[in-house]
């Protein structure tokens, strides 16, 4: 009888995205694909391979996933005390009371304590991966070792090296402020972190007419709906992946948006046009419980929607870099430009303080042309002076 030969995955150690990974290596193959899907790695383009995050659990994890199926060749990992054999399952702990504070991993009750808080699963994701970061940055130094003139110091280094934005910055800051006041349970002043001045900058906005040519060039009638719901609803792209079929109200002709920005529900419009339009959307593709699934029933990402909304403004020839928050913009000039009182559209964005909302007045049309300018005061002014003279 023919020997069945057996499949090896190479496992690698990298570092991808500010976390830690396991890369495994092997030749094109659709039962590992399968099977590696099944476990939860996910795709790395860049390194062309499956990765699971660098965790002790994880190595035990695929020892016992692909027993009997493939031979995983570890020698890159550098694990002395790993060793294959017929049952490899490894014995290794994260955390031993006798081990020196050195710390090149995430600490699990970090991500535990997130998720225990309920943050969104967008915050859970870059709060890990900019404290991981924060932790590659000082390798071999336990965090709890570190002073507040350390934290600085990587804050310079964000700054003056990395040269990130004020919002990536900011969002560094309260991933390890998260760690020492709420994992470890430290004082607000204790670990005081200056934050950048954010710049007041004014939201970008389309036009009207642009938003019927952007239409018109979205061909694909669920494609199509998405954009026509994020410009006639003002809703945050998170909030239209998480709508459920349920929360469209036909009858009522409102939207119900459940656990938005800050934990807080609310309703928003259903314009009459939406409304056919997802009527016709629903008979075409039968989501099954999300509003707008994706690939195997799952939810729609946003990554998806600003592809397509890319797409439908080089069709449309629009230049100007447009993203799905570009629409919830444009839905709150619009609607301040045709006279709907600003308590209105706080209520339906979703603003906790009116001074958020205020912003739309200043990139509003109808409120800059109330204005006029001191050139045009003084020039007319003039040239009525003129006329009197000349009736003398």
């Amino acid at each position: 009888m023919e020997q069945k030969e057996i499949k090896l995955i190479k496992l690698e150690r990298k570092q991808h995205r500010g976390q830690r990974v396991l890369l495994l290596r092997y030749n094109y193959d659709e039962t590992l694909k399968g099977l590696s899907k099944s476990i939860g790695c996910k795709w790395s383009q860049t390194n062309k391979s499956w990765y699971l995050p660098d965790t002790p659990e994880n190595i035990k994890k695929l020892f016992v996933h692909f027993k009997n199926k493939a031979r995983l060749d570890i020698s890159a990992l550098h694990l002395a005390n790993i060793k294959q054999s017929d049952t490899p399952v490894p014995n290794v702990k994260i955390w031993k009371k006798s081990a020196p504070k050195v710390m090149s991993e995430l600490p699990p009750e970090y991500k535990a304590l997130l998720e225990r808080k309920r943050y969104s699963p967008n915050t859970v994701k870059a709060y890990c991966s900019l404290f991981g970061q924060f932790l590659q940055f000082y390798k071999g130094i336990h965090p709890d070792e570190l002073t507040e003139k350390d934290i600085r110091k990587y804050q310079d280094y964000l700054v003056k090296k990395r040269k990130v934005s004020i919002n990536t910055q900011n969002q560094a800051i309260n991933a390890i402020k998260f760690y020492y006041e709420k994992v470890k349970g430290g004082q607000r002043k204790v670990y005081y972190i200056e934050r950048p001045r954010t710049p007041k900058t004014l939201p970008k906005i389309i036009s009207e007419q642009e938003v019927v040519r952007i239409l018109e060039n979205t061909h694909n009638i669920k494609h199509r709906a998405i954009i026509a719901l994020l410009y006639s609803s003002g809703m945050r792209v998170g909030e239209v992946i998480n709508l459920r079929i349920s929360d469209v109200s036909f009858d009522k002709d409102i939207i119900f948006i459940r656990g938005a920005k800050g934990k807080k529900d609310r309703i928003t419009l259903l314009s009459a046009h939406l409304k056919t339009m997802l009527h016709d959307y629903l008979l075409v593709y039968k989501p099954n419980y999300w509003l707008f699934e994706g690939p195997n029933r799952k939810r729609y990402t946003s990554g998806s929607i600003n592809k397509l909304i890319k797409k439908s403004c080089q069709l449309a020839g629009i230049k100007q870099k447009v993203s799905s928050h570009t629409f919830r913009h444009s839905f709150a000039t619009h609607l301040l430009e045709k006279g709907v009182d600003l308590r209105y559209i706080q209520s339906l964005l979703g603003h906790s303080s009116s001074k958020t909302t205020e912003i739309y007045t200043y990139v509003s049309r109808n409120s800059l042309a109330k204005i006029k300018s001191p050139l045009d005061a003084i020039l007319e002014d003039k040239a009525l002076i003129n006329n009197k003279h000349k009736d003398k």
